[in-house]
């Protein structure tokens, strides 16, 4: 026969409300992948104004005879969106609660440790049910200053398609505001 001691209090963790937190690091869990969602009505955009480019980029080389496109990402790809590495982070407060926020992006290996002392910048995320993100850290143990980075959705797109989008919709404009006023 087993007997549970009911007096025992495990400690949960919590996700702190406040947007600057000092406390010393518990523990930094295993890292995973989570998904930046692009959104399809943007994709089209960037898309359709690239496109136009791309048609007349097209027409200028069959008129200049010179071959060679670049590779060229699908609809699909360019949908999935950047993954980014998200690392739950354990630490505890003056008040000696557990916290649980994120980290999202990288940091150098030797960033952060266990007991480590640190001053965080917090950000809660769209969903309540996920600990708030860290926008910034200061390492009181160490004097670092840590700013983590992660892709988004412009950066996942890249420049050449960003800066070709940019130029469609310039022409797309300029070939309606010469319409109006032809």
């Amino acid at each position: 026969m087993v007997i549970m001691d009911t007096d025992l209090h495990i400690r949960r963790a919590v996700h702190p409300t406040e947007r600057i937190v000092t406390g010393r690091v518990v523990r930094l869990l295993e890292g995973y992948p989570r998904e930046v969602r692009v959104g399809q009505p943007v994709l089209v955009a960037v898309l359709t104004a690239a496109g136009v480019m791309g048609l007349l980029m097209l027409l200028v080389r069959s008129l200049l005879s010179t071959g060679g496109r670049g590779a060229r990402r699908r609809f699909k790809d360019l949908k999935k969106g950047p993954e980014f590495l998200v690392t739950p982070l354990r630490l505890r407060d003056r008040a000696d609660r557990l916290l649980e926020v994120e980290l999202h992006g990288h940091l150098p290996q030797s960033a952060l440790h266990p007991a480590d002392h640190v001053q965080l910048t917090l950000r809660p995320q769209r969903d309540p049910e996920l600990p708030p993100r860290i926008e910034r850290i200061v390492n009181l143990t160490t004097g670092q200053l840590l700013t983590p980075r992660t892709a988004t959705v412009w950066s996942h797109l890249g420049p050449p398609l960003l800066l070709q989008a940019a130029l469609g919709a310039l022409l797309l404009v300029g070939v309606a505001a010469w319409t109006a006023l032809g």
